[in-house]
């Protein structure tokens, strides 16, 4: 078992949720639902947790109420090992959420996340500082992350 696990808090959806992460991402599932008996505090057999993995890494859904909402100050960041992944991720993810800037959306949950290639990690550290901030501007204007673009940005 690993040491920290990711808890989401849904109002009622933690079980929906899990089902989408899972259909979408590699060496996924869902490992167990944990229902509400008859003390509560939600109606008695509805889903109180949802422990599933998203390509083996494990994470806990809650149905909690409406008592807290996520944040951008939390999000799951996700490499990307080219735009083929990066438009694959973008397009499940942001559908029925908000498209937000430098490769961050928000999905229909709510849920904050970094669509990121890795080339973009490369580009930004980069050794020739000018070649460096021309992609840090270039990301700066975008909202999906775009790889040819940062390669052009990238050469001037």
């Amino acid at each position: 078992m690993q040491k920290i696990t990711t808890f989401l808090w849904f109002d009622s959806q933690a079980e929906e949720a899990a089902n989408f992460y899972t259909s979408l991402f590699g060496d996924s599932k869902i490992n167990n639902i944990v229902r509400y008996g008859s003390a509560g505090p939600g109606d008695a057999g509805s889903v109180m947790t949802v422990d599933f993995e998203l390509f083996g890494q494990q994470f806990v859904a809650l149905n909690g109420g409406p008592e807290y909402k996520f944040t951008p100050a939390i999000s799951l960041y996700v490499h990307c090992k080219d735009q083929t992944e990066v438009d694959r991720y973008w397009e499940a993810l942001a559908a029925g959420g908000s498209d937000q800037a430098c490769g961050w959306l928000v999905d229909k949950y709510g849920v904050s996340w970094q669509i990121i290639p890795d080339r973009l990690t490369e580009l930004l550290q980069d050794k020739d500082g000018a070649k460096a901030q021309r992609v840090m501007n270039a990301m700066l204007q975008m909202q999906k992350i775009d790889v040819a673009a940062l390669e052009a940005a990238a050469k001037g």
